[in-house]
């Protein structure tokens, strides 16, 4: 196995550790204002995944950057859906006449 995948698979499993322990640790109370945030980490992945499909180095490349894409999609949209959801829930309800 080349010692660059090796260290890209290794970086890759580091930080699903971590990233699993910092969401665990998170009360659920905070979970829909964190959702935000995460938007803007996910908008920066699409960049990510679209530079590394876009370069075309291999074939691998391209899929595994296709479907970052994808999922970065998918977690930005379904982020600002629930984020919009949420502030919806605090504005005043207009009386219909």
């Amino acid at each position: 196995m080349p010692e660059s995948l090796m260290m890209g698979l290794t970086i890759f499993v580091l930080a699903m550790f971590a990233g699993f322990e910092v969401i665990t640790k998170v009360p659920p109370t905070l979970h829909t204002p964190l959702m935000s945030g995460a938007n803007a980490i996910s908008g920066i992945a699409i960049i990510g995944a679209i530079l590394v499909a876009g370069e075309g180095h291999s074939t691998l490349n391209i899929v595994f950057g296709v479907v970052a894409v994808a999922f970065a999609t998918i977690n930005v949209v379904g982020g600002f859906l629930v984020t919009d959801r949420m502030l919806n829930m605090f504005k005043k309800k207009t009386s219909e006449k």
